[in-house]
């Protein structure tokens, strides 16, 4: 019976798993139309269901037409589409919201297992999700958050002598490299996990031969690993395209999430608690945490403070450790303060009951039950006409226009997903294919800068789809005459005279 009623008894990481669940699902429109870029990974992922051919040339625009195509999210865009097809879009919405959920159990699950306190690993775990939650989206790197959990339990296992991840981590590897080009993360964490098992044997003078199956164990999961991270369509080139794209200033600097936090936003604020939280807690600990701990902490503080998109892999892979740093201060004030000795033993308590709780079998009836909702049509999921163009793309079903097009930029892949292969856009979300070169004309073009007309003659536009308020909307009517045939109040479609 007690194991009955474990099955079926929520554990405190299946409650947050539930509760993350639920309120990813209840939020999963608006994850939608934050940005453009799930219309692009599902008519990719359906392109390649439907001829069976990974593209690495692109076939998605006409003015990169037969470029070379780095696919470095295949696998990902496969999954949603075949989402899509079996529920809808609310079954993207569903799996978006099942990932979460299990990125949350493990990071409750890491904290708890690193600091042993069940008060703090709760704390910890509810502040890193709400700093994650800025990036929330329905797209691939929602994949990148759980495996980054997985993958570090798998390392922290191998430090414990527990050898599964010698198996596990390069057969994750090689789905995270087919599914987002943030799997360099992996390696990242890998690197520093092997300089603290260095300075623990030349720093630390701890004895080698104690650490040396630890450290054999962490270089052939790497080595095997780097050679997953090879088995891709795009081999070496994947890593090329990953790093290449961080490297170029303008690309990223004219990227939102790319840029540093803003700190005056609400937003930001849970990370910025998580980063003061830390150096607080170490500042007056007298127990000093590990080296990789300390390592790895600041360089996702860097990390995360360079670039906003940085934050939600700074609160995975930062939460274990400042929940252990926050339990080993708290058994330390226990010591003196009778209202935190109190807390002890509630933590004590609540540490022992949760200990024999489950939950499995009622979290996947849920899970199972949302799926049958999603299919049913109930869970909100659409492309909303107040933000894409979707009272345009009705008309251009009736109303198909000849030659090129020139599109607004975020819109470029919900028009993919609506209009391909009929319609092949100017650019679309995917900057690190269409590059600098590309990107710069089609600034230049928006803003009216010298040169402009040039950049639509070169790509031979005829036709164009912008926003209905734009500058450029309105001095293609005013100043090239070009006729509109479409308006709205979000879109305008006009087309140039013969």
């Amino acid at each position: 019976m007690k194991r009955l009623i474990g099955w079926f008894f929520p554990s405190m990481k299946v409650l947050l798993g539930l509760m993350f669940f639920l309120a990813v699902l209840s939020m999963g429109e608006r994850m939608m139309n934050v940005d453009g870029d799930l219309g692009r990974h599902l008519t990719i992922g359906n392109f390649i269901l439907d001829t069976g051919w990974i593209p690495n040339r692109d076939v998605f625009s006409h003015t990169m037409a037969g470029e070379v195509l780095t696919p470095h999210e295949w696998m990902a865009q496969v999954v949603f589409a075949l989402m899509e097809r079996w529920f809808g879009l609310a079954g993207v919405v569903w799996l978006c919201a099942l990932m979460v959920a299990l990125t949350v159990m493990l990071v409750f699950r890491l904290s708890w297992e690193r600091s042993g306190g069940w008060l703090s690993s709760l704390l910890v775990t509810l502040l890193a999700m709400a700093a994650s939650s800025l990036h929330w989206l329905t797209r691939p790197h929602l994949f990148t958050f759980l495996f980054l959990a997985i993958w570090l339990k798998g390392l922290e296992d191998l430090f414990q002598r527990k050898r599964y991840g010698l198996l596990v981590l390069p057969v994750l590897m090689l789905i995270w490299a087919n599914t987002h080009g943030a799997f360099l993360a992996g390696f990242v964490v890998w690197v520093v996990y092997g300089v603290g098992i260095l300075w623990r044997t030349w720093v630390e003078k701890t004895p080698f031969t104690s650490l040396s199956g630890v450290f054999r164990d962490w270089f052939w999961v790497g080595g095997l690993s780097l050679i997953a991270s090879l088995l891709n369509p795009s081999g070496v080139d994947l890593w090329k395209t990953s790093v290449g794209y961080v490297r170029n200033a303008y690309l990223v600097g004219h990227t939102a999430e790319y840029l540093s936090p803003d700190f005056h936003t609400p937003g930001a604020f849970p990370f910025l608690l998580m980063v003061l939280g830390i150096l607080g807690v170490w500042g007056i600990s007298h127990q000093k945490p590990r080296v990789d701990e300390v390592l790895l902490v600041s360089l996702w503080i860097a990390m995360a403070l360079y670039s906003a998109r940085n934050i939600p892999l700074f609160a995975v892979v930062s939460a274990p450790v400042l929940a252990k740093s926050i339990h080993t201060a708290f058994q330390e004030w226990a010591e003196s303060v009778p209202w935190f000795k109190k807390l002890r033993d509630l933590d004590l308590r609540m540490h022992a009951v949760d200990s024999k709780a489950g939950g499995w079998v009622t979290f996947l009836l849920i899970v199972v039950f949302m799926a049958w909702t999603a299919r049913a049509g109930l869970i909100p999921a659409r492309f909303q006409s107040e933000v894409f163009p979707v009272r345009a793309m009705d008309w251009l079903e009736a109303h198909p226009q000849e030659g090129n097009v020139f599109n607004y930029f975020p819109w470029g892949g919900y028009i993919l997903y609506r209009a391909f292969p009929d319609i092949r856009v100017f650019i679309d979300g995917q900057t690190d294919f269409y590059g600098e070169a590309l990107t710069r004309e089609y600034e230049q073009v928006i803003t009216l800068q010298d040169g402009w007309k040039d950049v639509l003659d070169k790509y031979r536009v005829q036709w164009a789809l912008m926003p209905e308020s734009s500058m450029l909307s309105k001095a293609l009517e005013r100043e090239l005459n070009w006729e509109v045939v479409y308006r709205d109040q979000v879109s305008v479609i006009l087309h140039c005279q013969p």
